[in-house]
């Protein structure tokens, strides 16, 4: 603790963001560059060393918060990129994409603004590469055991990166040309830049790890092939199986599910492609979906010239503060109105006129879509609901729509590949990969992590099941495993 009345004293500073008008001229992070550690000493200082850090129990990597907060507050730095690194393969990722319920667990939160984690722990990721603090570890010795992992998301990087440091031979699958599942093409650059996806790709293939890419199991190879091939099988194809709308005018042309939109802004960037397919330039542009995904293609929207941009949520308007009755500290409020980046930029250049509040319309249900006499979408009809999503007379709209995008969730792993069907893999009833207390499948020496068998979930519970996954899978091929488990696959977020 560097300074015990720092909670006191030190009022929350956020690294601030770039001015709308000039960040959306860019697909460039929409932080400051360099902004983050004059400010961040102090920040870290405000950590008021609680005894009992919820943090902890908010985060399922079991990050070492207090300590590395008082590292910083010290200017310690490799000390502080040892402590982080210990619980998180990749802080450079989670510092940026995580929604940080470390922080509503933070037990200044109950009646302050909580300590900046996130700020923290970025501020340490990025410092530690400019530092050299994250060189290759490759193992000493080999095992002799051979691993596929089947996806290079956050649980199959993290899982195949703590089994080749235990000395195993591993081979990542992917069925993309390029590594890093949603976080490459799913995650728009305005969000994480990739070349910090590259640099930590290139670490681990100094430590030993082989890629395989536009590798489809199931498609391009036999996946009980595979399996016959190697010692042990991890898949982590994340869940991928997208929800559908099921209202008149779906099969109207112009009507695309988030993730068939935001690979091609990305491949854009990327180089691939000069302008995307689906690119929303000059298009009235609604968004169904009040989510995450949704908030990404609002910002790609923006930045690719969106004449408008509407994002429906089928939810009220949450209030500015958690329910202290339905979701009281130290849970993660779902519920709490939050304006993203994305949503800034909309509320500042005006882009969406029909919305209640920056781009969104809230309590909306879309009832169909109707079209021109090309089968091109050109309206979209909704109606406001009450807080049970019935209907309220009187309240149907109709809003222009050139270019629709759902962005309603997935449900599991795509079965379209044949990897399920040829492992002959046990589902679930939610759809998902079923297994058991060690992560392991009903298939011999194949086991399930992230997504695929826990459902739709964040980028730092990913990792932590990465890391669970790879202590599973040491512990099965050597009888034993040094390699930590920060939680089971049954553990879920703290909840009322």
């Amino acid at each position: 603790m560097g300074d015990p009345k720092g909670f006191l004293t030190t009022p929350r500073e956020d690294w601030p963001r770039r001015r709308v008008e000039e960040r959306v001229r860019d697909w460039n992070e929409v932080y400051v560059p360099g902004a983050l550690l004059p400010i961040i000493s102090k920040q870290a200082n405000r950590c008021m060393d609680c005894g009992i850090p919820f943090c902890h129990n908010a985060c399922p990597l079991g990050n070492l918060i207090p300590e590395w907060n008082d590292l910083v507050s010290r200017e310690d730095w490799r000390a502080a990129s040892e402590r982080l690194h210990a619980t998180n393969n990749f802080p450079e990722f989670t510092g940026r994409l995580c929604p940080a319920p470390c922080e509503t667990g933070c037990v200044l939160a109950i009646n302050q603004p909580a300590v900046t984690i996130k700020n923290v722990e970025v501020s340490i990721a990025d410092r530690a590469w400019e530092e050299g603090f994250v060189p290759p570890r490759p193992p000493e010795r080999l095992s002799g055991k051979t691993v596929a992992v089947i996806g290079s998301g956050p649980t199959g990087l993290a899982a195949a990166q703590q089994l080749t440091r235990a000395g195993h031979t591993v081979a990542v699958y992917e069925k993309d040309d390029r590594l890093g599942g949603l976080m490459r093409y799913g995650i728009p650059e305005f969000k994480m830049e990739k070349h910090h996806l590259e640099r930590r790709l290139e670490q681990m293939r100094a430590e030993g790890t082989k890629f395989r890419t536009s590798t489809a199991i199931g498609r391009d190879v036999d996946a009980a092939g595979l399996r016959a091939r190697y010692d042990a099988v991890v898949i982590a194809t994340g869940a991928t199986a997208w929800r559908e709308l099921d209202v008149p005018g779906r099969e109207l042309a112009g009507i695309h599910q988030a993730m068939e939109y935001l690979p091609l802004a990305n491949r854009v960037c990327e180089g691939d492609l000069e302008t995307s397919p689906l690119s929303a330039a000059g298009k009235h542009v609604v968004i169904v979906g009040g989510g995450d995904t949704g908030a990404d293609c609002l910002g790609t929207a923006i930045r690719e010239g969106a004449a408008s941009v509407t994002q429906l949520d089928i939810y009220p308007q949450a209030g500015g503060e958690r329910d202290e009755e339905r979701e009281p500290w130290p849970t993660y409020p779902t519920r709490v109105y939050r304006v993203s980046a994305a949503h800034e930029e909309a509320r500042d250049l005006r882009t969406a006129p029909y919305a209640d509040a920056d781009a969104r319309m809230f309590a909306a249900s879309t009832l169909r879509f109707t079209g021109d006499a090309d089968g091109h979408v050109r309206e979209l009809h909704l109606v406001g609901v009450d807080d049970r999503r019935r209907p309220v007379p009187g309240s149907e709209r109709v809003i222009p729509a050139d270019l629709v995008l759902l962005a309603l969730g997935f449900s599991g792993p795509d079965r379209t590949d044949g990897l399920v069907d040829q492992l002959g893999l046990r589902l679930d009833p939610r759809g998902t990969i079923a297994r058991d207390r060690d992560f392991a499948t009903n298939v011999p020496g194949v086991f399930a992590a992230g997504d695929a068998a826990r459902g739709q979930s964040l980028i730092v519970w990913a990792i932590a099941e990465g890391r669970a996954v790879a202590a599973a899978v040491d512990r099965y091929l050597t009888g034993g495993t040094r390699l930590p488990a920060p939680i089971g696959p049954d553990d879920r977020p703290m909840a009322v």
